[in-house]
Protein backbone atom coordinates (compact mmCIF):
# COMPACT_ATOMS: atom_id res chain seq x y z
CA UNK A 1 0.00 0.00 0.00
CA UNK A 2 1.50 3.32 -1.06
CA UNK A 3 1.78 6.24 1.31
CA UNK A 4 1.12 9.80 0.26
CA UNK A 5 3.89 12.23 1.22
CA UNK A 6 4.25 15.99 0.83
CA UNK A 7 7.71 17.48 1.15
CA UNK A 8 10.03 20.18 -0.17
CA UNK A 9 13.18 19.47 -2.14
CA UNK A 10 15.46 22.40 -2.88
CA UNK A 11 12.54 24.78 -2.22
CA UNK A 12 10.18 22.99 -4.62
CA UNK A 13 7.03 21.32 -3.27
CA UNK A 14 6.34 17.67 -4.11
CA UNK A 15 3.42 15.38 -3.45
CA UNK A 16 4.00 11.70 -4.18
CA UNK A 17 2.58 8.29 -3.47
CA UNK A 18 5.45 6.00 -2.48
CA UNK A 19 5.83 2.42 -1.36
CA UNK A 20 6.75 2.29 2.34
CA UNK A 21 10.04 0.45 1.68
CA UNK A 22 11.46 2.97 -0.82
CA UNK A 23 14.39 5.05 0.28
CA UNK A 24 14.76 8.78 -0.06
CA UNK A 25 17.68 8.11 -2.41
CA UNK A 26 15.46 6.09 -4.75
CA UNK A 27 12.74 8.74 -4.76
CA UNK A 28 15.20 11.59 -5.38
CA UNK A 29 16.98 9.79 -8.22
CA UNK A 30 14.16 7.82 -9.84
CA UNK A 31 11.04 9.90 -9.26
CA UNK A 32 12.42 13.45 -9.11
CA UNK A 33 15.38 12.91 -11.49
CA UNK A 34 17.79 14.53 -9.01
CA UNK A 35 20.76 12.31 -9.83
CA UNK A 36 23.47 14.40 -8.14
CA UNK A 37 22.93 12.38 -4.98
CA UNK A 38 24.73 9.10 -5.53
CA UNK A 39 24.15 5.61 -4.18
CA UNK A 40 27.43 4.16 -3.05
CA UNK A 41 27.41 1.38 -0.50
CA UNK A 42 23.68 1.29 0.28
CA UNK A 43 24.48 0.74 3.96
CA UNK A 44 25.18 4.29 5.19
CA UNK A 45 28.93 3.81 5.42
CA UNK A 46 30.32 5.82 2.48
CA UNK A 47 28.47 9.16 2.63
CA UNK A 48 28.00 9.45 -1.15
CA UNK A 49 24.24 9.75 -0.63
CA UNK A 50 24.38 12.50 2.01
CA UNK A 51 21.57 15.06 1.81
CA UNK A 52 20.10 17.43 4.36
CA UNK A 53 16.67 16.95 5.90
CA UNK A 54 15.47 19.92 7.92
CA UNK A 55 19.05 21.15 8.18
CA UNK A 56 20.60 17.86 9.36
CA UNK A 57 22.72 15.53 7.25
CA UNK A 58 21.30 12.06 6.63
CA UNK A 59 22.22 9.06 4.53
CA UNK A 60 19.50 9.03 1.90
CA UNK A 61 20.13 5.32 1.26
CA UNK A 62 18.98 4.53 4.81
CA UNK A 63 16.21 7.12 5.11
CA UNK A 64 12.78 5.85 4.15
CA UNK A 65 10.99 8.30 1.88
CA UNK A 66 7.87 8.20 4.05
CA UNK A 67 9.85 9.76 6.92
CA UNK A 68 10.36 13.04 5.02
CA UNK A 69 6.64 13.78 4.89
CA UNK A 70 6.24 17.45 5.85
CA UNK A 71 10.00 18.07 5.82
CA UNK A 72 12.49 20.01 3.74
CA UNK A 73 15.23 18.20 1.83
CA UNK A 74 18.32 19.83 0.31
CA UNK A 75 20.35 17.96 -2.29
CA UNK A 76 23.53 18.98 -4.09
CA UNK A 77 21.34 20.44 -6.85
CA UNK A 78 20.03 22.88 -4.23
CA UNK A 79 23.49 24.42 -3.78
CA UNK A 80 23.24 26.15 -7.16
CA UNK A 81 19.54 26.01 -8.01
CA UNK A 82 19.64 28.45 -10.92
CA UNK A 83 22.52 26.62 -12.55
CA UNK A 84 23.96 29.99 -13.51
CA UNK A 85 26.50 30.27 -10.70
CA UNK A 86 28.10 27.79 -8.37
CA UNK A 87 27.89 27.77 -4.60
CA UNK A 88 31.15 28.90 -2.90
CA UNK A 89 31.69 25.32 -1.70
CA UNK A 90 31.45 24.06 -5.28
CA UNK A 91 33.79 26.79 -6.51
CA UNK A 92 36.32 25.89 -3.82
CA UNK A 93 36.18 22.20 -4.75
CA UNK A 94 37.04 23.12 -8.33
CA UNK A 95 39.77 25.61 -7.39
CA UNK A 96 41.59 23.15 -5.13
CA UNK A 97 41.26 20.09 -7.35
CA UNK A 98 39.08 18.35 -4.77
CA UNK A 99 36.99 16.73 -7.48
CA UNK A 100 38.69 13.65 -8.86
CA UNK A 101 36.34 10.90 -10.00
CA UNK A 102 33.48 12.96 -8.53
CA UNK A 103 31.55 10.09 -6.99
CA UNK A 104 31.92 11.32 -3.40
CA UNK A 105 31.66 15.01 -4.26
CA UNK A 106 27.94 15.59 -3.68
CA UNK A 107 28.03 13.94 -0.26
CA UNK A 108 31.22 15.76 0.69
CA UNK A 109 29.73 19.10 -0.36
CA UNK A 110 26.56 18.48 1.65
CA UNK A 111 28.60 17.59 4.74
CA UNK A 112 30.69 20.72 4.14
CA UNK A 113 27.53 22.84 3.88
CA UNK A 114 26.26 21.47 7.19
CA UNK A 115 29.61 22.17 8.84
CA UNK A 116 29.90 25.73 7.51
CA UNK A 117 26.31 26.50 8.47
CA UNK A 118 27.25 25.69 12.07
CA UNK A 119 30.92 26.66 12.19
CA UNK A 120 32.09 29.49 9.97
CA UNK A 121 35.78 29.04 10.78
CA UNK A 122 36.48 25.34 11.28
CA UNK A 123 39.95 24.03 12.05
CA UNK A 124 41.46 21.27 9.94
CA UNK A 125 40.57 18.75 12.66
CA UNK A 126 36.97 19.99 12.75
CA UNK A 127 36.73 19.66 8.96
CA UNK A 128 38.15 16.14 9.05
CA UNK A 129 35.74 15.23 11.85
CA UNK A 130 32.77 16.63 9.89
CA UNK A 131 33.79 14.45 6.93
CA UNK A 132 34.27 11.30 8.98
CA UNK A 133 31.13 9.77 7.47
CA UNK A 134 32.24 10.43 3.89
CA UNK A 135 34.67 8.23 2.01
CA UNK A 136 36.72 9.22 -1.04
CA UNK A 137 37.81 6.36 -3.30
CA UNK A 138 40.51 8.52 -4.87
CA UNK A 139 42.03 9.56 -1.53
CA UNK A 140 41.56 13.23 -2.30
CA UNK A 141 41.09 14.11 1.36
CA UNK A 142 43.79 16.79 1.52
CA UNK A 143 42.27 18.71 -1.39
CA UNK A 144 38.78 18.29 0.05
CA UNK A 145 39.88 19.66 3.44
CA UNK A 146 41.63 22.51 1.61
CA UNK A 147 38.45 23.22 -0.38
CA UNK A 148 36.28 23.44 2.74
CA UNK A 149 38.81 25.71 4.42
CA UNK A 150 38.81 27.95 1.33
CA UNK A 151 35.00 28.00 1.24
CA UNK A 152 34.95 29.05 4.91
CA UNK A 153 37.34 31.91 4.13
CA UNK A 154 35.23 33.01 1.15
CA UNK A 155 32.10 32.88 3.28
CA UNK A 156 33.79 35.03 5.96
CA UNK A 157 34.97 37.56 3.35
CA UNK A 158 31.47 37.85 1.86
CA UNK A 159 29.92 38.52 5.25
CA UNK A 160 26.96 36.88 6.92
CA UNK A 161 24.26 35.55 4.66
CA UNK A 162 21.11 33.54 5.04
CA UNK A 163 21.82 30.12 6.51
CA UNK A 164 21.06 27.44 3.99
CA UNK A 165 18.89 24.42 4.58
Amino acid sequence: MKHHINFRVNDDEYSLAVDPWRTLNEVLREDLNLTGTKLGCGTGDCGACTVMVDGRTVSSCLTLAVTVNGKSVTTVEGLAPSGESLHPIQEAFIQTGAIQCGFCTAGMEMSALHLLNHNGAPTENEIRSALSGNLCRCTGYNQIVEAISLAAKKKAENGPEKEES
